[in-house]
């Protein structure tokens, strides 16, 4: 074995190290909170604690993109390193929430680099043929810490201290970042651009009014009030004024004229798509086990597990088909698979087994898994080197704002439909107020509280309601469905003779 190669392993090995840390933040954290809202208080700042490494997130991911096309990957990616494990300590050292939030929304700058780049990566040090098992890989490892994220805040909260939800990413990123610096040889062929300043304030200004909106909205002020109107209208502007201005510069954030590409702008959207698809499962099945059964949240949301060993096992077949079959055929029957699984969820009622719920949640994350090695892949056919970095990272960018845009529209169907189900369940406004609030069903010591009769419709009140949302939801892999045709019959792009896949 030659030295390029056992470097291009080492190398491999870190990118898995810092993709494992990245995502396994995303679940360990919300085990330890309530014990952390405990600690701090402000209950009504915990949503904060998710949307700022969110929102940090979302702003970070294309500029880091770009940035690596300009001046290399290796440099960014470990910047990121350093940006995340810097806001991982400073975490653990909160000393209140505000501080907490604010710390993650560094890890989330960090973050955004994280993601994106470590596919970019892939795309520089493997050939064409080989991208498809290493997507898949990656893909794998991101939904198995999905798995073991919520066992291991568990562990650290109960056994050590909910501080070590944040350090255990320092010894992990440490070694990542030995690994890059040591065996990472990155080719010095970049095209040195200015960078578009411009253009990075207004798509900041741009996704942060959106953001704050959509997490705003509803919970700290009314979807009429003039602070969330005004925050969409915000949007639009400087949307607009966004479009307007990267038209006309040389060397844009987001290069707009990679959208005429269908194959490129279809993997887009269908991630955003599919970015939507992935939250409702994720948030609302926890919630229909949790006030249906009557389990704890720590248990609730453990019952993901089923999904996610889905996702994992659908992103290692996805590796493998991705070399032997067209994009469109691939995620045709993803998008069936989501159909049928989204339209059995629509299903569900009080009365439904949790073994045939745990049997749906397998097929939609067998729907989903696919899709982080596609669209990974789709995203780069025909797009130029110099804007690899910046395509890739769309995929995390339209995933992350599809999450965001569906938790909410999804948050305000639900919430609707269950207004209305104990609107009729309890006509008597003295027992609506005694016994109306449905964040109590999710409360095993306040349900003893309820009487018997009340209990159980309110029970079926919750669940039809949680079944509302999938029926709805149904709407998305069909249109999914529609974009992926769009794709035709474009399939990996095989490497060139003399192609060097050391990067």
């Amino acid at each position: 074995m030659d030295k390029s190669r056992t470097n291009i392993k080492w190398t491999v090995l870190g990118l898995l190290l810092g993709l494992f840390m990245a995502a396994l933040d995303q679940t360990i954290v919300s085990t330890a909170m309530p014990t952390i809202v405990g600690e701090f208080g402000g209950f009504e700042q915990l949503v904060w604690v998710f949307s700022a490494y969110m929102i940090a997130t979302v702003v970070a991911t294309p500029v880091f993109g770009k940035l690596s096309d300009m001046y290399g990957r290796k440099r960014f990616f470990m910047l990121g390193l350093g940006i995340f494990l810097l806001g991982s300590i400073l975490c653990g050292l909160a000393q209140g929430m505000t501080e907490l939030i604010l710390f993650r929304a560094l890890q989330g700058i960090g973050g955004g680099a994280i993601m994106p780049l470590c596919f970019a990566v892939i795309f520089d040090i493997f050939p064409p043929e080989k991208r498809g098992k290493m997507n898949g890989l990656f893909g794998a490892v991101f939904g198995m810490s999905s798995v073991f994220g919520p066992m291991a805040g568990a562990f650290f909260t109960d056994k050590i201290d909910w501080r070590w939800v944040f350090y255990i990413n320092v010894p992990i990123g440490i070694v990542s970042l030995i690994l890059l610096a040591l065996f990472y040889k990155e080719s010095n062929q970049k095209v040195k651009q200015i960078i578009d300043w411009g253009g990075v304030v207004l798509l900041a200004t741009t996704v942060l009014t959106l953001m704050f909106a959509l997490e705003m909205g509803g919970k700290t002020y009314a979807w009429s009030s003039w602070q969330i109107l005004g925050l969409f209208a915000a949007f639009v502007v400087s949307f607009i004024i966004f479009l307007t201005v990267e038209r006309k510069v040389k060397n844009p954030i987001i290069a707009l004229q990679l959208f005429k590409n269908r194959v490129f702008t279809a993997s887009q959207l269908a991630s955003f798509l599919y970015g939507a698809i992935m939250i409702s499962g994720a948030t609302y099945i926890p919630i229909f086990v949790q006030g249906v059964y009557g389990g704890s949240a720590s248990s609730a949301g453990q019952t993901l597990t089923p999904m996610m060993l889905g996702v994992v096992a659908s992103s290692m077949l996805g590796g493998r088909f991705v070399g032997k079959f067209v994009f469109r055929n691939i995620m045709i029957v993803s998008a069936c698979i989501l159909i049928v699984a989204l339209a059995l969820l629509g299903t569900i009622t009080a009365d439904t087994s949790r073994a045939i719920v745990t049997v749906y949640m397998v097929f939609v994350g067998l729907g989903i898994g696919v899709s982080f090695v596609v669209f990974n892949i789709s995203t780069l056919h025909g797009v130029s080197n110099q804007y690899k970095g910046a395509a890739v990272s769309m995929i995390s960018f339209f995933r992350t704002i599809g999450s965001a845009l569906g938790v909410t529209i999804f948050g305000v169907i639900q919430t609707r439909r269950l207004t209305n189900n104990i609107t009729e369940i309890l006509p008597d406004p003295e027992q609506a107020k005694q016994f109306g609030d449905p964040q109590a069903l999710l409360q095993p010591e306040v349900r003893k509280l309820f009487p018997p009769d009340v209990l159980q419709k309110m029970i079926d009140g919750l669940a039809d309601s949680i079944a509302f949302v999938f029926q709805w939801s149904i709407v998305l892999p069909i249109l999914a469905f529609l974009l992926i045709l769009l794709m035709g019959r474009a399939n990996i792009e095989k490497s060139k003779p003399g192609e060097n896949a050391g990067g």
